[in-house]
Order: structure tokens, then sequence, then C-alpha cells
């Protein structure tokens, strides 16, 4: 009984301590949002390379996806993890260095590439620590992360952005990095790391990355993240300039509001995730649609909403009903993929997600600044996108079976 109580605390410190590495990831990349204001101010930006400077964040980002899960398969999550952590801190405090529009676009994309392993190293670790059944909810609690992330970088990062300006900011977090990356590498031990429960067996040929790719369920949920990312990032990205520029605020107000949504954002998750668990448990596919749906309805209300009131309502409806999509997305893999391939599984994944958080920045600045700075044809864009995704949706079987099984499927048809 001891044991298994000491087991168990192993395992919450570590999925709190990826947790924290999750919401590290968040503060670093959020503070670019919030501070885009003064650093267009600095460089005298227009916004189209305003969308440039922020998506080259997610160019690094996007390419490091396949290799990161690679590597979390090939080497272990603990390396992975705390090399990840290391190269983007040094990376953040570098941006506070940045002496040009030239270093800082170079700079965001080595960033980029440094949290680009972490996602499916962190996810690795889920799978390599937890019992299967356990899984999606160790997963969506470190998924609601993104959330509170964004709950926590805006109250933190808009301050200090006012008192020490940018440069300092950037520096102070990335040197935060340093100690987050060690505990996780003291954490992450192999002792640690040694699961403390009988696997399930898993009967059939093994599963290779190459068979996952021959799977509709893989590009499906690839699809959706496209969807989903573009509207989270976009609204990320071009709210703080669009609470500025067009409302009127001020940088300290805009910073407190804009932790409302994240914070909306955080609750879906957590709710998603007991719903897939429980009522909801094989009846993603109808939960997704119905969550892409109503985000796309409270982004149009969103941008014509005649006040700031309720601008934030419907930025933290949409945030909120995100969630879903993020518990459904994330958790689907580690029930229907094995352990082998859960790292390139999710890179690939979360390549999608990254091609679309990519893209939203730069190209809603295009759009805005083609429009002279009417921000419609920017939400259009992503409202499209999220219409991407409820097709991907519709395609979700009710109950999905193990992988090994679909390939088998597969390859009796080929």
């Amino acid at each position: 009984m001891q044991k298994i109580q000491e087991n168990n605390k192993k395992r919450h410190i570590i999925l709190a301590l990826l947790f924290l590495g999750w919401c590290l990831s968040y503060l670093d990349r959020m503070a670019m949002n919030v501070g885009i204001v003064e650093i267009a101010k600095d460089f005298n930006l227009s916004p189209s390379v305003m969308g440039v400077v922020l998506s080259s964040f997610f160019a690094g980002y996007a390419l490091m996806q396949l290799p990161g899960g690679w590597l979390a398969d090939k080497f272990g999550s603990r390396k992975v993890i705390a090399i990840a952590i290391l190269f983007w801190s040094i990376f953040t405090i570098l941006t506070g260095m940045a002496w040009s529009l030239m270093t800082m676009i170079m700079v965001r994309f080595m960033f980029g590439l440094g949290e680009g392993a972490y996602p499916a190293a962190s996810s690795k670790a889920i799978s390599d620590v937890f019992p299967k059944k356990e899984r999606t909810s160790a997963q969506t609690i470190m998924m609601s992360s993104n959330s509170l992330g964004g709950v926590i970088a805006p109250l933190i990062a808009t301050p200090l952005l006012v008192w020490i300006g940018w440069q300092h900011l950037f520096i102070s977090i990335g040197i935060l990095g340093f100690f987050v990356a060690a505990l996780l590498w003291y954490y992450l031990s192999p002792k640690n790391m040694q699961p403390s429960f009988e696997e399930e067996e898993e009967t059939g040929e093994k599963v290779t990355f190459k068979d996952v790719l021959k799977l509709r369920l893989s590009w499906q949920l690839a699809v959706m993240w496209f969807g989903v990312s573009t509207v989270v990032w976009g609204l990320i990205s071009w709210m703080p300039p669009y609470l500025v520029d067009v409302r009127g605020l001020d940088l300290m107000s805009m910073g407190m509001l804009t932790s409302i949504p994240a914070f909306a954002g955080a609750i879906g998750v957590l709710l998603g995730g007991q719903l897939i668990k429980s009522r909801l448990a094989g009846k993603e596919k109808y939960l997704a649609i119905v969550s892409f749906i109503i985000m796309i309805v409270s982004l149009y209300l969103l941008f014509n909403a005649p006040s700031v009131g309720l601008v934030i309502v419907y930025q933290s409806i949409c945030m909120f009903f995100h969630g879903p999509l993020v518990a459904i997305i994330f958790s689907l893999p580690h029930k229907v993929f094995p352990k082998n391939v859960i790292g390139s599984t999710f890179g690939m994944i979360n390549l999608g997600g990254m091609i679309g958080a990519f893209l939203a920045p730069m190209v809603m600045g295009y759009l805005i600044e083609i429009f002279n700075g009417v921000y419609a044809s920017a939400f259009m864009y992503i409202i499209a996108c999220a219409i991407l995704g409820i097709i991907a949706a519709a395609g979700l079987k009710p109950k999905n079976k193990h992988v090994q099984t679909t390939v088998h499927e597969v390859e009796t048809q080929n």
C-alpha cells in the first residue's frame, strides 16, 4: 500500500513539473504577444511585418514537431525535455538583446525550434509514467496548462513590460527557464520514470510511424488541431494590438483583460477532459462539431461587438469551447496508439496545429494592412480555418479502434 502511494506521489510530481514546463513555454511565447505593441514602436513595424515577427517563432516550432517526436521516442523524454527548455530559455534571453528586425526574426525562429521539441516529449513522458487508463486524465491536466499559461502570462508580463521594458522582460523570464530545466532533469530520472505498473500487453505486429501516416485518424486530428490553433494563435497574436489600436485600451488594461478568455479556456479543457472520460466517451465526434460551431459563432459576434466588455465575453466563449477540442485531440492518441509511436504521433498532430499557428499571425497581419487597419477580413480568415476543423471532425468514427487493428485493415485493403 505504501509503495502504491509513493508511486502515485512520484507520478503527480512529474505531472506537476510537466505542467510547469508548459506554463513556462506559454509565458515565454506570450511575452512576445504582449510586448509586440512596444516592439513595433521601437522597430517601426507595419502590421504585416509584425505578423512576420510573430510567425517566425511558429516556423521553427512547426519544423521541430516531427524531429522532436522522433527524438523523444528514440532517446527518451528526459533528455529531450531538459535540452529543449535550456535551448529555448537561451533564445528567450537573446530576444531581449535583439538589435534589429532580422536578428529578432532569427532569434524567434531559433526559440521556436527549442520549444518545438517539448510537446511530443512531454506526451511521451505521460505514456511512460502513467498506466493507460490514467493517461487521458493526465494528458488533459497537462494540456490545461496552455490556457492557464495564457492567464498567468499577461498578469506577469504586462506589469514587467511597463516597469522594466520589453528587453529586460525577456531576459528575466529566460533566466527562469534554467531552474525549471534543472527540476525536470532531476525528477525525470530513470528511477522515477521506471513504470510502476503492469503495462497492458499490445498484441499484433509492432506499429511504426509509417503505419501511423496511413491512418485517417492521424490526419483528421492534425487538421482539427490546425483549425483550433489558427483560431487560438490568431486571437492571441492580434487581440492585444486590436484592443489597444481599435478599442483604445492602455497596455495595463489590455493585459488584465486578455487573461479572462485564457481562464475560460483552462476550465473548458478540464471540463472537456471529464466529459470524454465519462458521459461522452466514444462520442468525441459530436462534442468536437458542436465546439467548433460555437467557436465560429462567437468569433463572428466578437468582431461585431459594440463594446469592449462584449468583445471579452465572446472571446471567452470561444476559448471555453476550444477546451473540449484540446482534450479530444490530445487524449485520443493515448487511447488508440501504442507507446512506441506516441512521441512521433503527437509530433505529427502538433505539426498540423503549428502550421496553422505559423500562418495565422502573418496572414492576419497582411489582411489588416491591405484593408487599412480593418480587422474584419482577418477574423474571417480564422473562421474559415475553423470550418476546416469541422469537416475533419465530421469524419471521426464514434468509437476508434486500437491502431494496430486499424493498420491491419489498411494493409489488407492495400
